[in-house]
């Protein structure tokens, strides 16, 4: 037993040195300071998945007889894909110590990860979502890993990254409550216009209904007085004839 902390912390130690010099896509990974058994790992969600824009914290715990024991694999960051704080069934994890090879690596681990949480194979420790939702799970991802401690110690670049997506973000908000604002002040201004052009508009309809009444009762007028002076004239004649 003693021989075997040394080997797997050589073993750790090696796997760190190469992934340093040869970074996974999209996954990043760091010990513990105070214990190289226990690993934190980000995934930056690729951009063709509808994971895309988000990051997803997780855990790797090492046994002392790595290389020749699987760890656990965890994830803590809420996904839509795995379970939060649950082990994961997966053939690179200790629930299937059979299919295990003691020749893959961290970056092994971490990029079969990733490989099966682009997928949709069920498996314990996953549930099912909509696209939709891990999309949601995406944005959520910022704030929530931004209370995480330990999330903040081991990886201040991602921090800092997502501080700057944090702060882009209240600005586009910001700029869109100032256009909503906006919008709401043009279109209530213009209503009143249009209020104030409904009155001017019926005002001006009463004064040409005015004019017509008394254009109608100048016509009938004139043509009742020519009435009765036809009438007289018409009397005026047939008297004549009679005298």
């Amino acid at each position: 037993m003693t021989n075997q902390k040394p080997t797997a912390t050589c073993r750790l130690k090696q796997d760190y040195m190469r992934l340093k010099r040869d970074p996974v896509p999209y996954i990043t990974a760091e010990p513990l300071p105070s214990n190289i058994l226990e690993w934190h790992y980000v995934i930056k969600g690729p951009e063709d998945s509808p994971y895309y824009g988000g990051y997803y914290h997780g855990t790797l715990l090492f046994t002392k007889e790595f290389p020749f024991k699987p760890p656990s694999i965890y994830m803590t960051t809420p996904n839509g894909r795995f379970k939060t704080n649950k082990r994961l069934c997966l053939s690179i994890s200790d629930f299937h110590p059979d299919t295990w090879n003691p020749a893959w690596s961290v970056a092994t681990i971490l990029t079969g990860l990733l490989s099966f949480m682009l997928e949709s194979t069920p498996t314990m420790g996953s549930c099912e979502t909509t696209p939709a939702e891990k999309r949601r799970y995406a944005q959520q991802s910022l704030e929530f890993n931004m209370k995480n401690e330990v999330f903040q110690e081991l990886f201040p670049e991602i921090c800092e990254e997502i501080g700057e997506r944090l702060q882009k973000i209240e600005e586009q908000r910001k700029q869109a409550a100032a256009a909503s604002a906006e919008n709401g002040a043009d279109s209530a201004a213009g209503e009143t216009a249009t209020a104030d052009g409904g009155m001017f508009v019926a005002g001006g309809r009463s004064g040409i209904d005015d004019s017509n009444i008394w254009h109608s009762l100048y016509t009938n007028l004139i043509v009742l007085v020519g009435f009765v002076v036809f009438a007289l004239i018409v009397h005026y004649v047939i008297k004549s004839m009679n005298i």
